[in-house]
């Protein structure tokens, strides 16, 4: 699953977009049609949709009404069209939010990130069938729990929050065992050995948390 699904014919504009989210260290997909974005959004979801108004095919208000008949995906419009009633059709549609063209980048990434905030700042972080919750300090793959040290479960979620950021190894120790504690740096290898023996379908060949070689671990 994508964070966010970029529905936008024109492609040059949805290039830039989908390079600056990146940057930001989302995860992007896009599609330049409304029938392109309601099949790859059926395939395999998102957290939030962008989705621009005047689109070849099916247009974005009959996308938007199809992605919030069918749940409650965040959804952004981001359109030309700046009439009162476009604006107001969109958001009766379902709509979190509508943004004009041409827009400031900032404005958008804040709005992106408040989005995100507001929806996904919960206790639970998510990557699958992967669960965890932070209050309750519980973890679950495929719906059976995962029995956690509290160490593996800090740097589990740890590594989760940064998502697609390669964190450096005393970065990580220090958040994890604190600047000052007198375990050696190597429990954090350990560690991650173990952590990736409880989440990794194939831990010799790790697919999720992965080295990033002379900077520390990055989890995809």
């Amino acid at each position: 699953m994508a964070d966010i699904l970029i529905v936008e014919d024109n492609r040059e504009l949805s290039g830039l977009l989908c390079d600056f989210l990146r940057a930001e260290h989302y995860s992007v997909a896009a599609a330049e049609s409304g029938e392109r974005a309601l099949a790859l959004y059926g395939e395999e979801g998102a957290k939030l949709v962008v989705l621009d108004i005047m689109l070849p095919g099916m247009d974005g208000f009959a996308v938007c009404k199809k992605i919030r008949d069918g749940g409650n995906t965040p959804i952004l419009i981001v359109s030309a069209k700046t009439a009162k009633a476009d604006k107001l059709n969109g958001l009766l549609l379902g709509a979190d939010d509508y943004i004009e063209k041409p827009y400031d980048i900032d404005i958008m990434l804040a709005k992106i990130d408040g989005i995100f905030k507001r929806r996904y700042a919960l206790d639970t972080l998510a990557d699958g069938e992967l669960l965890v919750n932070r209050a309750a300090r519980t973890v679950t793959k495929g719906g059976r729990m995962v029995e956690m040290r509290a160490k593996e479960f800090d740097l589990l979620v740890l590594l989760m929050e940064n998502r697609g950021r390669a964190l450096d190894k005393e970065y990580i120790f220090d958040c994890v065992w604190g600047s000052e504690s007198f375990s050696e740096p190597q429990t954090l290898t350990v560690h991650i050995k173990w952590l990736r023996e409880k989440i990794e379908a194939d831990p010799k060949h790790p697919q999720k948390i992965l080295t990033v070689w002379g900077v520390g671990y990055r989890y995809l």
